[in-house]
């Protein structure tokens, strides 16, 4: 699909969802990553991840661009075109439009890993666990102003 024929879906979709024109740009944007369409307030215009197209297919793309048509009309209205907004939820519900999109399946989120620094005071051994690195040469042990020593780093699921 082009985005010419993107422009004439979202077009469609727009008469026939919301009885309302679309009278701006629609167009695929490669560089969209974690979400599957943005609406541009500046510019009224909707980009699409191509993404969702190629690997979901046409019934979830028609999903997507409901969504974003969403919040097309409801800030051209004035009306509250954020998703936490009454307008927005309501609007989003008489059209069929999802309120976010499902993950593409080749995208599986890596596992979130935690790094914990564990430090010591040279003189009383008091342990300090962190996440973030800490500057040896500028802090002390906060008990008796001994100096800290970094004693390992381990990681953690």
């Amino acid at each position: 699909m082009l985005d010419s024929e993107l422009q004439l879906l979202v077009e469609k979709i727009s008469i026939d969802s919301f009885g309302k024109p679309f009278r701006h740009k629609a167009m695929f944007n490669p560089r969209l990553r974690t979400t599957g369409g943005r609406y541009i307030l500046r510019t009224h215009n909707i980009e699409i991840n191509k993404k969702y197209l190629e690997q979901v297919g046409e019934e979830e793309l028609v999903g997507i661009i409901k969504h974003e048509l969403v919040h097309y009309h409801l800030h051209l209205e004035g009306k509250g075109y954020q998703h936490r907004d009454r307008d927005f939820k309501l609007l989003l519900k008489k059209v069929g439009a999802p309120r976010y999109c499902n993950q593409l399946p080749n995208e599986k989120r890596k596992p979130l890993v935690k790094k914990i620094l564990l430090y010591k005071c040279t003189q009383c051994h008091l342990p300090y666990h962190r996440k973030r690195r800490i500057d040896t040469t500028r802090y002390v042990c906060g008990k008796c102003r001994g100096k800290l020593e970094k004693v390992k780093e381990f990681f953690m699921k």
